[in-house]
């Protein structure tokens, strides 16, 4: 059965880890779909650390923009997470948002057009001041758009505050 389940809040909310247990809970082995890209050497790092910390019952798959090449029907599927993978839309369509938000639906269909659970991991980056920089505040806005339309799709949604998810959906 399908089922969406979008989990958002802030840097350090608690997200990723609670989007994980919520997989684990549901499946003995789920797949772990990372969608960013190496930026630098501390952010392969990162994602090094990242990846050591999950066991051996995880499916990892990397894929920063298609994630719809990736049959999964079946599975329970954690997407970690949509804010990088808007970003590489972003990026690769010179900071068009309004490009970027099409491209970023019509692969969030496509993908999500098959029989599986998916979680996706979300940050609320709207949630401080308006940035000065140009380029933040349309990726912002991009990312405000986008997390609104994943919501609007999801069965269940859930603001992590400080690490307890808060049911919003």
């Amino acid at each position: 059965m399908k089922k969406i389940t979008l989990i958002t809040g802030g840097q350090r909310s608690g997200k990723s880890s609670y989007a994980e247990k919520l997989a684990l809970s549901l499946s003995s082995n789920p797949v772990y779909l990372a969608t960013s890209r190496v930026w630098d050497e501390e952010h392969r790092i990162r994602i090094g650390r990242h990846k050591a910390s999950r066991g051996n019952e995880w499916t990892n798959i990397e894929e920063d923009r298609q994630l719809s090449l990736h049959i999964l029907a079946g599975r329970v599927v954690l997407i970690d997470c949509v804010t990088l993978w808007a970003t590489n839309f972003f990026f690769d369509l010179q900071s068009d948002v309004e490009k970027s938000l099409e491209a970023l639906k019509e692969e969030f269909e496509r993908f999500t057009n098959q029989d599986s659970q998916f979680i996706f991991v979300t940050n609320e980056i709207g949630m401080g001041e308006i940035s000065q920089n140009e380029i933040q505040r349309k990726f912002a806005d991009l990312q405000g758009w986008l997390n609104q339309y994943i919501a609007s799709k999801a069965d269940e949604v859930y603001l992590m505050v400080s690490g307890i998810p808060v049911r919003i959906k």
